[in-house]
Parts: structure tokens; C-alpha cells; sequence
């Protein structure tokens, strides 16, 4: 059994009901979400052994926090706990030509105010295979930010596979440096790098021609030649896979994935997403499945990026962060299902 650690900031996801704007209702519906947490959910719905990483407070919210997540079978054992308060974000869905929208209220949260001596390395990364970290996490704070450094140089000492989602989010670098001065230095050191055209582009600085997603313009050669530049820069970098996302609107979408290995460029399906639920946590159900499918398709990564593509079309229909699906509702839709037929 592959043990994996995912490292990142847990937050309570306050969402307005069903489409409607901030202020018009008087009640929010509350789960938790975040980044690296959606990953390592999606990894424990897969029969893997995800452990997850953070700080949180100790309160009844937080408690409450980390019994979903052992619900989920997730490894909640080296949560550190201190601090003021879980971080939060609001978040109002958006329908037809309307976007969503997210609010951030993360500062001095628990998270943001960890440092790098809270945790006990060793025992962290005992018999671990692959480490995961995203973009969000220095973004939060500098103190984050020098703790996901130090996570990533203990990974590199010990042999262990690193991967990165580039995670771009323009609300969250608020502290005095910005993602290209930050993320470079940690990409560096990192085996599998994920991210869209923006997110290479706002970290790394490298961006592909002749792609705009905003009229379904999406070039796979374009995105080859982007693959080709990370690995240049970055060559520790042996994989580097993105989502490929057109919108037609923010309830329909056309989506699909890239992957390459420094030989070969890999395709998957497009699937086209109508009567979008909740799209929030797509990019990390196509990472927590891509994660599965590289460690239990060793030796076939078109099926690794097919599984990945395949979770994360069905993380559409479903509500919340946590992408809520099995090894064997993706591999039904892999195999052509799309049916959409009662299971009885």
C-alpha cells in the first residue's frame, strides 16, 4: 500500500444555497474544502492511504473537521492543533454567463501561523512514497510558505515523489511577495508539476500562444510546447499534466486533459459537463486521481490521465469540495458509460 502525504490548509466552505448571490439569503450551507484535502479525500475514496497535513485550532469546529475526514478514511494523526480559528472562504456559485464567486477570510488562521518546528519530520514522512503540496499554500502566508519549503526539502532528502498543482490564486498573495518570486523556488525541486495556462503563467511565468480558453480556443500543441519549456526550467520534472477546460458558460463546460512525459504527449476524451452542480474541486479530484492512476496503472499513463479525467467529470455532479466517488464509478465512465441509468 502506497502511503501518501498531502500538506495544505483545511478551511470551512461557507456557500450561498443552491445559485443565489451574497446577501440574498440569510442562511449559508457549511462543509470544508481546500486544496491538498480534496486530494487526499479523493485518494482515501480510492482505497489508498492518504495522510493529511495542517494545523487547526482547537475547538469544536475543527474537531468536527477531523472526524469527517477519518469518516472518509482519511489519516488526520499528524494534524498539528493550536492557534486562533479554521480559516474560512464564502462562496457564491455562479450560473449561465453569471461567475462564481469566493471570498477569503484566512488571515492569522490556524494555518497561516504554523511554522516549520511545529511538526516532527521524521515521523511524518516514515515509509511515504509521494508527497503533494499546491500554489495555495505559500500563498497564504510567508509562514506557510517556509513551512511548504521545508516539507518539500525533507521529501527531497528522502527519495520521496513530489508533485505540485500550481494552484494560481490572485486573493490569497497579499503578504509583500508574489507567487513569481515564491513558486519558482519550490517548483524547482519537485518531480510532477500540474496547472493550467494561467497558473503556469502567474507563477512560472510561462505561458503557452495562441490559447484562449475564454472562446474555447485550446491548442494541444501549444500546450506540448508549454510541457516542453517546464521541463526545461525545471528538469527534476519528469511528468507535467493540466486540465484542459473550455466554458461555454459556468454551467457548461468542455473538459479534458494533458499529460506529458518528456517522450510522448497524452489525450484524454473531452467530456462535455452540462447542468454543472459544483465545480469547485475539479482540479484537485483530476490530481487525486491522477495520483491513483500513475501508482496503480504503472505502466500505462494514457490510463492514469484517463482515470484522472474521468474523476474529475464526475466531481462536477457533485456538491461540496470532496470529490464523492469510487475506483469503479470511474472506470465505468472510462469505459464509455455516460448513460446516467439508475444503478439497481
Amino acid at each position: 500500500m502506497y502511503k501518501i502525504v498531502t500538506f495544505g490548509e483545511i478551511m470551512l466552505r461557507l456557500a450561498t444555497p443552491d445559485y443565489a448571490r451574497f446577501g440574498q439569503k440569510d442562511t449559508l450551507t457549511a462543509t470544508y474544502g481546500g486544496g491538498e484535502v480534496n486530494v487526499a479525500v479523493s485518494l482515501a475514496n480510492y482505497g489508498m492511504k492518504p495522510v493529511f497535513l495542517t494545523r487547526l485550532p482547537e475547538n469544536e469546529i475543527a474537531d468536527a473537521c477531523v472526524r469527517e475526514l477519518k469518516g472518509f478514511g482519511v489519516d488526520t494523526s499528524f494534524i498539528v492543533r493550536g492557534g486562533e480559528r479554521m480559516g474560512i472562504y464564502f462562496l457564491e456559485r455562479g450560473a449561465v454567463n453569471r461567475a462564481s464567486k469566493v471570498v477569503y477570510d484566512r488571515s492569522h488562521s490556524a494555518f497561516a501561523d504554523m511554522e516549520e518546528d511545529m511538526i516532527d519530520w521524521d515521523m511524518v514522512f516514515k515509509d511515504v512514497s509521494w508527497f503533494h503540496w499546491s500554489g495555495i499554500t505559500p500563498a497564504v502566508s510567508e509562514k506557510a510558505a517556509l513551512v511548504c519549503e521545508r516539507a518539500i526539502k525533507e521529501a527531497n532528502k528522502r527519495k520521496i515523489f513530489v508533485s505540485t498543482d500550481l494552484n494560481y490564486r490572485k486573493n490569497l498573495w497579499k503578504y509583500g511577495k508574489t507567487a513569481k518570486e515564491v513558486m519558482p523556488g519550490l517548483v524547482k525541486n519537485c518531480d510532477l508539476i500540474m496547472g493550467n495556462e494561467e497558473d503556469s503563467a502567474m507563477t512560472l511565468g510561462i505561458e503557452p500562444e495562441n490559447v484562449d480558453v475564454t472562446k474555447g480556443k485550446l491548442s494541444i500543441d501549444a500546450y506540448e510546447e508549454l510541457s516542453k519549456r517546464i521541463m526545461d526550467e525545471y528538469p527534476k520534472c519528469s511528468i507535467v499534466a493540466t486540465t484542459l477546460r473550455s466554458s461555454v458558460n459556468a454551467n457548461i463546460n468542455n473538459w479534458s486533459g494533458i499529460l506529458y512525459d518528456g517522450k510522448t504527449m497524452y489525450k484524454s476524451v473531452n467530456y462535455e459537463i452540462t447542468d454543472i452542480v459544483d465545480r469547485v474541486g475539479g482540479g484537485d479530484s483530476f490530481m487525486g486521481g491522477l495520483i491513483y492512476g500513475l501508482l496503480n496503472y504503472v505502466d500505462d499513463k494514457q490510463k492514469a490521465l484517463d482515470f484522472a479525467v474521468a474523476a474529475s467529470a464526475l466531481k462536477h455532479t457533485i456538491y461540496g469540495d470532496f470529490n464523492r466517488v469510487t475506483v469503479s464509478e470511474v472506470e465505468k465512465l472510462m469505459a464509455g458509460d455516460t448513460s446516467g441509468r439508475v444503478s439497481r
